[in-house]
């Protein structure tokens, strides 16, 4: 299907803008085939995953970028990276690694991307607007723009998302358009009370349970509590988004394009409704967590997406609490955050406080991305339902779920415990 380029595409691609933009135009044109998009269309805005050197390849393609003059022409932000910029060295990085990633942070940072490198972009520097084209990489800050936010992206997938900042233009089509965005699938909750949606890990499990039931179809979910909280969504759209492949959801009267129902449908039927149930919960509870009850703990990690400062308030407190206690000596307890929430939380003295309760608190990296985790690691608790899935596979350790205050408790006791214990 051939594509319709406008003038300045067509420039972009002859090389009248230089090197750069004409690999990038040529990328994102043979993606609009591919899509069978009519056309391009402009964004914004533009959040890039694609620089968390998984590959020689992706170290490679963006060198080549930024050598043949690329700069992005929209805001653009930088998700996490491959190392905590600035203290690499106290987590024992190779200095070999290290280089890489440097290497790779320094061509993205010459190309005109704004340095955030955190994977919760939207509770930071340039949160998008509600109907805002952009280009978002990162699953669960795609989800989270799309849904909580009203903003229109695609799944952008690494090395695309820069292309579409370099161009400032991605194929019009998907969930770019107010057509694609109507509901699929109609969720209702059933059962449950205002316990239920307190638990801090209600919200990890339920995306957990969505994300595996819906998959990548557009849910639309009714019985939610009237007031949700920015890290409550966080935690649910980022597990959903593990799980399954959603980069949408409506909450009926909670998510700006779901006032109602039918809005969220677009007056059209839901092709499905599924009726979840606390025994559903409870099933999708027991297979996230894959570590023995009162197991031996070696590693609690925390702030997957990345810590808010609300987060880091919590965490503080619940530390207070300890009367003095210490994390166990066989633990060790990493919490990750992106550089905006770190600068609002250094001037309170809270880190401190958890460097001495024995918390080490990394910036701009993720515990998948930078090789921190010792290799005899056995066990690890986390709050995170994005976390509890991708460790098993990425680490190789068995798993536990709970809340902020479990993991703390845990971390103490050098044993998977819960509140209550």
């Amino acid at each position: 299907m051939a594509i319709r380029l406008s003038e300045t595409d067509r420039q972009m691609l002859d090389g009248a803008r230089g090197e750069a933009a004409a690999m990038a135009m040529t990328i994102l044109s043979r993606m609009a085939e591919v899509t069978e998009a009519p056309e391009l269309m402009d964004i914004t805005g533009a959040h890039i995953d694609g620089c968390g050197l998984l590959s020689e390849a992706g170290l490679e393609f963006a060198e080549t970028l930024a050598g043949a003059g690329a700069e992005v022409v929209v805001p653009t932000t930088l998700n996490m990276g491959p190392l905590d910029l600035a203290n690499w060295r106290a987590f024992g990085v190779d200095e070999a690694f290290a280089a890489r990633a440097i290497r790779q942070a320094t061509a993205y940072e010459s190309m005109g991307c704004v340095p955030t490198w955190t994977c919760a972009p939207y509770q930071g520097y340039l949160t998008p607007r509600f109907g805002q084209q952009i280009a978002w990489g990162e699953s669960n800050a795609i989800v989270y723009a799309n849904s909580v936010l009203g903003a229109r992206t695609n799944r952008y997938g690494d090395y695309i998302d820069i292309c579409a900042a370099i161009t400032g233009r991605v194929p019009k089509c998907g969930l770019h358009l107010k057509a694609n965005r109507a509901g699929q699938v109609l969720v209702r909750l059933a059962g449950l009370s205002a316990e239920d949606f307190a638990a801090e890990t209600f919200w990890p499990v339920l995306g957990h349970l969505i994300g595996r039931r819906v998959d990548d179809r557009i849910a639309v979910i009714e019985g939610l509590p009237d007031v949700v909280s920015e890290d409550e969504w966080k935690a649910f759209g980022a597990a959903a988004a593990s799980a399954g492949g959603i980069a949408l959801f409506h909450a009926v009267g909670l998510t700006p394009e779901a006032p109602t129902r039918e809005e969220a449908f677009q007056g059209r039927e839901p092709a499905e409704t599924i009726d979840l149930t606390p025994a559903d919960l409870d099933a999708a509870r027991a297979e996230i967590v894959t570590a023995e009850p009162d197991a031996p703990l070696d590693l609690v990690v925390v702030g997957c997406p990345h810590l808010s400062f609300a987060e880091f308030r919590r965490l503080v407190r619940i530390v207070r609490d300890q009367g003095g206690r210490r994390v166990h000596e066989n633990v060790a307890f990493v919490a990750f955050t992106g550089r905006s929430s770190h600068a609002l939380v250094k001037p309170t003295g809270w880190l401190d406080e958890l460097a001495a309760f024995g918390i080490r608190v990394t910036l701009d990296t993720c515990v998948f991305h930078t090789p921190m985790v010792h290799p005899e690691a056995k066990v690890l608790m986390t709050n995170s339902g994005k976390c509890a899935y991708y460790a098993p596979g990425e680490l190789g350790v068995a798993v536990a779920l709970g809340s902020l205050a479990d993991c703390v408790l845990s971390a103490v006791a050098g044993r998977v415990v819960r509140e209550g214990d």
